[in-house]
């Protein structure tokens, strides 16, 4: 590494460690007591040393001896015992109070890239995998108070041990003190050296941790594909290979730091080896009290060196994980610069020479897209896969931002509206269906939802065809169902995915494949709460269903990103063009049999 990566190493070092650090300041009072309980203990550290200079003292002098003015046979081991009060209550207040600070910084973090992920655009997690994002918040943070809280309580606990011990040391004999101090340069080369390597090695332990929890969540997700497809020694591998990884990474971070403690250990305990030969050699007139005092307080040394060495270790592996976290806290929010809002929108949908591809590529995928919807009026997408729908209706809620061309709602831009307030005026229904591990009742009633009269849900469960199973489950509408409402079917899910939509009550509907997940008796249970919902509302529909695109007043057929037809399914299927073709290949199985 060059002179000048060094020096750029170590201001980004810096900066990152100064910047977690302002997440100390909301607790600089729990943060003040442990430092003061870190200084008591470390005070307490050169005393044990100080008394043996008496108690060897006073052993030469027989049973007159006294320590402290009091005689020695009771007076010593009183001292001991109030030492070791006096250092219990510094170890008490500094490791409970650094705990607290600890995990308040941990909550903090959490709950700062937690909501952080909620402001994130959608390309944010188009680009990023889930298991890399639930790695930071869970893994990374715990890495990050290492850094931020134990590294700190060993600095000043060990920091401050050797500094009362030197003091120590140099108030008893300053010339033999000053020799040991010559270890200290070399103790500041070795953890230089050895400080790259660990965060160096950290970086790439949290990038596998984060291939062991991606690969773990897609698994258990899509366990039923896995076990239907034969794939478990196809998963199995891929686990073990980044576990694997992981394992290997941490080895390699292990064995630096397994070499790097005994070379210190070494330098330390060889200047030692040297101090104590000086001591032996030049004792002057100094008692056997005064020998044992000074060689202990030496011999105390090196273990709060060795862990103020270590610690280096610690604190790259908090900057590493910090880099990560601070990377993504960072992150542009979804942009909302809109100050428009409205109490309920008409309906009225105008797109004009729309043209939009996604962020960082060049690929066009709508290109110079025009059409109108009345409010009230319904226009069904039609399409290969990958011909633009999903992504058209994507816009209108600003999912994606459009950077050229206009989406107009009752004559003012999307990009006018207030996020939220737009949002509002939408309801979405997808052919992936999220539900959360919560009851059938507060899924429905979800977000802004919150708090809706039961009655509500009630009928809204009701236009959604979704009673008649409901009233056989256990519970009702007060039923648990499970983590992303695996204990329902396809079409059951469905069918609460449309009661949100109902009861959201929007006057945009957004229905994306909404009938793919059901069967014919459920399709026509829904498609006549469909045909309810859709009156007097706007909607936009992508279908493969004949049954659902026959009503439309205006079909868009699109194809690589382009309206190539418009018109009602009569008059398109009248001109014997592109839909005619789409519709004989992919809509002949829904027509009605003779």
């Amino acid at each position: 590494m060059s002179d000048s990566q060094n020096e750029s190493f170590t201001r980004s070092s810096v900066r990152i460690y100064l910047r977690l650090l302002s997440y100390v300041r909301p607790y600089w009072i729990p943060f003040a007591v442990s430092i003061l309980g870190f200084m008591i203990f470390a005070s307490s550290q050169p005393a044990m040393a100080w008394m043996l200079k008496y108690f060897v003292d006073g052993l030469t002098a027989g049973s007159s001896g006294e320590f402290l003015g009091y005689p020695l046979i009771w007076g010593f081991p009183l001292f001991i015992v109030l030492v070791s009060i006096y250092q219990g209550i510094g170890s008490f207040l500094g490791n409970y109070y650094i705990a607290k600070v600890s995990l308040g910084i941990v909550h903090d973090l959490r709950t700062a890239l937690f909501d952080n992920f909620l402001t994130l655009p959608n390309r944010y997690f188009d680009n990023h995998n889930s298991g890399h994002l639930v790695s930071r918040v869970t893994f990374n943070v715990t890495m990050v108070t290492g850094a931020a809280t134990d590294a700190i309580k060993v600095v000043f606990r060990e920091g401050l041990t050797v500094i009362f011990l030197f003091g120590y040391l140099l108030w008893m004999n300053w010339q033999l003190t000053l020799v040991l101090m010559g270890i200290l340069p070399v103790i500041g080369v070795m953890v230089s050296s050895t400080s790259k390597k660990f965060r160096k090695q950290s970086k790439k332990i949290q990038t596998a941790m984060g291939d062991v929890t991606h690969v773990t969540s897609e698994t258990i997700t899509g366990y039923r594909v896995v076990r239907s497809f034969g794939g478990e020694q196809y998963e199995s591998e891929r686990f073990h290979k980044a576990s694997e990884a992981n394992r290997e990474r941490g080895l390699k971070m292990t064995r630096t730091g397994a070499v790097f403690t005994p070379s210190l250990q070494l330098v330390t305990y060889g200047s030692m080896a040297f101090v104590m030969f000086l001591v032996l050699l030049l004792r002057g007139e100094a008692t056997a009290g005064d020998l044992v005092a000074y060689i202990t307080a030496a011999g105390m040394l090196p273990k709060p060196v060795r862990q103020l060495s270590e610690v280096s270790a610690n604190i790259q592996k908090g900057i590493a994980a910090a880099e990560s976290i601070f990377e993504q806290l960072d992150e542009e929010p979804e942009t909302d610069t809109g100050t428009y809002e409205s109490e309920r929108v008409s309906g009225r949908i105008e797109v004009r020479d729309l043209h939009f591809n996604y962020p960082q590529t060049d690929k066009v995928v709508l290109e110079d897209i025009n059409f109108s919807v009345e409010p009230g009026q319904m226009v069904a997408l039609v399409g290969r896969s990958g011909s633009g729908k999903s992504t058209l209706i994507s816009l209108i809620p600003r999912f994606y931002q459009h950077t050229q061309g206009r989406i107009l709602i009752d004559g003012v831009d999307v990009s006018e509206y207030r996020l939220r307030n737009l949002r509002r005026h939408i309801a979405l229904v997808t052919q992936h269906v999220t539900l959360f591990n919560d009851t059938i009742a507060n899924n429905i009633a979800y977000g802004d939802l919150a708090g809706a009269p039961r009655e509500d849900i009630e009928r809204a469960v009701e236009a959604a065809y979704a009673k008649e199973f409901i009233d056989k489950l256990p519970d009702g509408l007060d039923t648990m169902v499970g983590e992303n409402g695996v204990l329902l079917s396809g079409g059951q899910r469905q069918r609460l995915a449309i009661a949100r939509a109902l009861l959201k009550n929007a006057p945009l509907l957004i229905l994306d494949e909404a009938t793919s997940a059901l069967d014919t008796e459920s399709e026509r249970h829904i498609q006549s709460a469909l045909d309810h919902v859709m009156q007097g509302r706007t909607t936009l529909v992508i279908a493969h269903r004949l049954s659902t695109i026959e009503k439309a007043d205006i079909i868009l057929v699109m194809d690589q990103g382009k309206i190539v037809e418009r018109g009602s399914h009569a008059e398109l299927l009248a001109q014997n063009g592109y839909y005619a073709r789409l519709h004989s290949m992919q809509f002949q199985d829904d027509a009605p049999h003779a």
